[in-house]
């Protein structure tokens, strides 16, 4: 999501480009191509308008901060307009309520149920949360079995409810039996429609009148663009609304309705879903997006997940074990697996700095998934005595290996080349211990070892090459080798030099 957008803001600030001061004619030139973008990514027309006056308003009433040209201004009041557009500060839930109620609403299609899993997940990791599972849709076809299903996954309590009953009569039971199994959060998953109707949205506020829930989250279809903000307004006039959660952000949608939501209704996009893992709902932060959508990536986020997904002691263990030349191939698919937890590699690159850039760049070579799954092939088609010891990979067994995970024996090779010179480059970093390798252990327990990992993964890449200051994607050349060949240029005659006077030096022993 966003990179049509992002695309698009980048050649407005081209507009921008080597002038040193904002004038209102180069400040009417670039916001045209905003207001353009903005459009494309199926933004409120309204919202556009405002967005764009304030931006207006702010270059042209505001003098060039030191060290900053006309673009990088505008980069920056872009970026701070950006956040206010989507919300200013993050939003939370109030857990202090006991029992927390929360209904989620929204029309059929959207992703409710699915979110209301999710969301239980989450309040239970991050709030110790006891959640308590409603199916309140008596219409839908098999919604009550997918509730009743995930709970099944999570391992929590879900309300026996039938095709047969009233939701109203269904809620309001709900909340006895919660309290009877000692459960601190119910979560109501209301019905919904193809369209807003009347016998819905009456439905819906008799729930709210008779559970009285703390909260209550629209849920809206990312890829429907300005259609789901129309309908949350209407959703909003109803049930007042208390916040919004949006379904399908790793898909292509443009990003207008979480661009236009905040200002149309009122009220904040508390969730993100990211993928269809129950795991993949996360917090939704204005000040991360729009870093994101102006192509400044979002470590926040990929220190938040490798955190999350990757243990201290682990990540320490690893490190050390790269200082001492005993990293594996066992080692490195344990930790390609926790990586892949994370999410797809090209989604992780692009919250680097830079790399969004990079990967562009990169074209068709951008980390396909494909490869991970061809490497992973390769170290589990391998005994556990050759993973662990990979100078016993002769010939034969590279054969053996090649067939049992369908690749060739130039794949493997490649595999076996890419992940010594890999293990050279880590341990040098780590300088074998001393000062070196305590401040990467620092690095690691700082980022719970996610980003050594992400290094790790592109030695397992045949053909991928390397990328500059990521020393675990050997291969692809550019600056580090660059440099190296200009650093061989600059210390050739310094080595002659130094050969020559080893050799004087002997010739003058002997003939002492």
């Amino acid at each position: 999501m966003f990179e049509s957008l992002q695309d698009r803001l980048g050649t407005a600030f081209q507009k921008f480009k080597g002038q040193k001061q904002l004038t209102e004619e180069n400040v009417k030139a670039g916001l045209r191509e905003v207001r353009l973008a903005l459009l494309e990514a199926d933004v409120n027309f309204k919202v556009v308008k405002q967005f764009v006056d304030q931006v207006r308003e702010r270059a042209l009433g505001e003098e060039v901060m030191k060290g900053l040209d006309a673009g990088q201004q505008v980069i920056k009041i872009v970026n701070d307009e950006l956040i206010e557009l989507l919300g200013g500060e993050q939003q939370d839930l109030d857990v202090t309520a006991k029992p927390l109620k929360i209904m989620m609403v929204g029309l059929q299609g959207s992703g409710k149920t699915t979110s209301s899993g999710k969301l239980s997940l989450f309040l239970r990791k991050h709030h110790d949360k006891k959640p308590y599972l409603v199916p309140a849709d008596v219409y839908r076809p098999a919604a009550i079995d997918q509730l009743t299903t995930l709970a099944r996954q999570l391992d929590v309590p879900v309300y026996p409810s039938t095709t047969d009953m009233n939701p109203v009569d269904i809620c309001k039971d709900a909340l006895v039996k919660a309290e009877e199994q000692g459960c601190d959060l119910v979560l109501f998953d209301t019905a919904g429609r193809l369209h807003v109707d009347e016998t819905l949205m009456d439905e819906l506020s008799n729930i709210k009148s008779a559970c009285s829930p703390q909260e209550i989250l629209f849920v809206a279809d990312a890829m429907t663009g300005q259609d789901a903000v129309t309908v949350a307004e209407a959703f909003n006039e109803k049930l007042d609304i208390s916040g919004v959660v949006l379904t399908k952000m790793d898909g292509d949608a443009r990003g207008g309705a979480a661009l236009s939501i905040k200002t149309v209704t009122g009220k904040s996009v508390k969730f993100v879903g990211v993928g269809e893992k129950l795991s993949e709902l996360e917090l939704f932060h204005p000040d991360r997006i729009a870093s994101r959508i102006l192509g400044m990536g979002d470590m926040m986020t990929l220190i938040e997940k490798a955190q999350t997904e990757i243990d201290e002691e682990e990540a320490q263990a690893m490190a050390e074990k790269m200082a001492k030349a005993e990293f594996d191939f066992e080692d490195f698919r344990s930790h390609m697996r926790k990586i892949k937890k994370l999410g797809s590699m090209e989604g992780l690159l692009k919250m680097i700095p830079g790399m969004g850039n990079v990967m562009k760049q990169m074209g068709d070579n951008a980390l396909p998934e494909d490869e991970l799954k061809r490497t992973e092939a390769i170290i589990s088609s391998m005994t556990m005595q050759e993973r662990h010891q990979p100078k016993l990979i002769n010939q034969s067994r590279k054969d053996r290996i090649a067939r049992g995970s369908g690749v060739t024996i130039k794949d493997v090779d490649s595999l076996i080349k890419n992940f010594k010179q890999m293990s050279k480059v880590m341990q040098s970093m780590m300088g074998g211990g001393g000062k070196k390798q305590k401040g990467m252990l620092s690095k690691l327990k700082g980022l719970g070892g996610g980003m050594p990992d992400m290094d790790a993964l592109g030695a397992g890449m045949p053909g991928m090459g390397g990328v500059p200051g990521m020393p675990g994607m050997p291969g692809m050349g550019g600056q580090e080798e660059e440099g190296r060949r200009t650093l061989s240029k600059k210390t050739l005659k310094a080595r002659k030099k130094k050969k020559l006077n080893k050799k004087n030096k002997k010739k003058k022993k002997k003939k002492k």
